[in-house]
């Protein structure tokens, strides 16, 4: 099998993935996926999509992330390993699009506006 390599994006994360035939490992910017993503929530995020499709222990995966924190590089290697999924097996889309694992979500932080305090806050008003 070759190597199938798809890119996941979330907020300003980016995450690559290769995907091998293999035992299971998740190898993420050269560390074990446990140790990159230190708390069980982070770590079923980023494994969640192999979960899901009933293909853990069947791939290797290796990972590259950048920006971001890790919440959004944990989601970006979400997506990104179930775009490889599908590519290697179509007849998993629907179980992944059923946990909404195969859309990417568009939310990002808004930009701040010259004369506010925030993106949206403004100055506080005092009539004296």
């Amino acid at each position: 099998m070759p190597t199938t390599n798809t890119s996941g994006r979330r907020k300003t994360a980016v995450a690559r993935v290769y995907l091998n035939e293999g035992n299971g490992a998740l190898i993420v910017n050269g560390k074990d996926y446990k140790e990159y993503f230190p708390t069980l929530p982070l770590q079923y995020v980023a494994t969640q999509s192999l979960l899901v499709s009933g293909s853990e222990g069947k791939f290797d995966v290796v990972a590259n992330v950048a920006g971001g924190g890790v919440k959004g590089q944990a989601e970006a290697v979400r997506l990104a390993i179930a775009k490889a999924i599908v590519e290697l097996d179509a007849e998993k889309k629907p179980a992944l699009r059923a946990k909404g694992l195969m859309t990417r979500d568009p939310r990002m932080v808004e930009r701040k506006k010259p004369g506010r305090r925030k993106a949206r806050r403004k100055f506080q008003f005092s009539k004296r």
